[in-house]
Parts: structure tokens; C-alpha cells; sequence
């Protein structure tokens, strides 16, 4: 099993949407971290509670869009 996955959609829906990380951490209403979202943008494998998170985030900090877990990550 590889540890990098490589660049994630994610990381092309937040440079569109010129989201930050911090943008993302400061939306989330969980325990979310820079570096859960870092990783995330980066491939690293995240577990689905960490996803989750991020997804919900995202959906925070973009109101008006929809995503699902297969839109910002492929794995």
C-alpha cells in the first residue's frame, strides 16, 4: 500500500475557489487540523472520520456547492 496517493482533487477545488488551509480549518465546526488538511491535499491516506471532516468543511466554507467524498479525493 502506497503512503502518497498523490495530489488530490481537493487540492484543485481549493486553489479554484482560492481556499487557504486555514481557510478550511477556520470553517470547520470539528477538531480539524492544518496538517489533517495538508495531507489530505497531498495524498496521503486519510482515515474516512479525517475525510469526513474535511468534506464537511469544505462544505462550510463553500455554501452555495455540494461535494461528495469521490469530488475531492480518489481513493
Amino acid at each position: 500500500m502506497a503512503d502518497e496517493l498523490g495530489t488530490q482533487h481537493l487540492d484543485a477545488i481549493m486553489k479554484r475557489i482560492n481556499l487557504s488551509n486555514h481557510d478550511l480549518v477556520a470553517a470547520s465546526k470539528e477538531q480539524l487540523t492544518h496538517k489533517m488538511v495538508q495531507k489530505g491535499r497531498k495524498g496521503r491516506r486519510l482515515t474516512p472520520n479525517v475525510k469526513t471532516k474535511i468534506l464537511n468543511a469544505l462544505h462550510n466554507a463553500v455554501p452555495g456547492e455540494k461535494f461528495a467524498h469521490r469530488d475531492i479525493f480518489n481513493y
